[in-house]
């Protein structure tokens, strides 16, 4: 089986590569670069994946960058080109729902793209001709999740996940997102993911940690939390990808 794991930022997948060779996580990717042995670097379309061999079957991992066009370009190449029969997505997310804290873990269960609009011609946020408002991620893979979640003692959440290409941060039309859509959490890059594996009918996958709620410390350091979250992150992916290929 060939699976991909996918991030939007060079941090959230450092540790994964790391985990991949057997060594503990690092947080340089040039030290990691030239320590790792088993993983091969590709540059295509401006980007890089990296190849390697885990337990006989081969992941691919890679980092899209920022923003909803990007995310789309790596998936379709880790589609098109490297040929993934799975795509696990690790990241950082915003919450809408009250209930959730930082440091939580959301496994998305439908994406939507909350800055679509064209209500102009009559139809809902949302929502263009032949496309859908929401994609469900795949429910093997869900299932799989908790069954980490439940093995690590780790209380994971499930819910709808917003994403747009912008950082929003004006409560207002946070809260209008949050009615809108249903919608949980928020970020930048899941619902692009979601429509390039729907199109090719790839099972994904998408995992977030809650980086701003609304009881937010105001000492909170972004930085500090992302390289933990990350960590963190890696851990329970590579442990749904020993249960996938187990």
């Amino acid at each position: 089986m060939k699976i991909a794991i996918m991030g939007a930022m060079i941090e959230e997948i450092e540790p994964i590569l790391s985990a991949l060779d057997g060594h503990p996580p690092q947080s340089d990717l040039a030290y990691i670069l030239s320590n790792l042995k088993n993983v091969r670097l590709h540059s295509i379309a401006g980007n890089r994946y990296f190849e390697a061999k885990y337990k006989g079957h081969d992941i691919v991992v890679a980092y899209s960058k920022i923003g909803k066009v990007y995310a789309a370009l790596t998936a379709s190449v880790l589609v098109q080109h490297f040929k993934v029969e799975r795509l696990l997505f690790s990241g950082v997310a915003g919450a809408l729902n009250p209930d959730l804290k930082i440091g939580d873990l959301i496994a998305a269960t439908k994406l939507c793209q909350h800055d679509l609009d064209i209500t102009a011609f009559g139809h809902p946020y949302g929502y263009v001709p032949e496309g859908k408002i929401y994609i469900q991620s795949d429910e093997y893979l869900r299932m799989l999740a908790k069954e980490v979640a439940k093995e690590k003692g780790i209380d994971l959440k499930e819910g709808i996940i917003a994403t747009g290409d912008q950082f929003v941060a004006d409560p207002k039309r946070k809260e209008w997102i949050r009615k809108t859509f249903g919608a949980d959490a928020i970020e930048m890059e899941g619902a692009a993911v979601a429509v390039v594996c729907d199109a090719f009918d790839v099972p994904f996958f998408v995992l977030r940690s809650i980086s701003d709620a609304a009881d937010m410390d105001a000492a909170f350091d972004f930085d500090e939390f992302l390289k933990h979250s990350s960590r963190r992150s890696a851990d329970f992916i590579i442990s749904m990808v020993e249960k996938l290929i187990g």
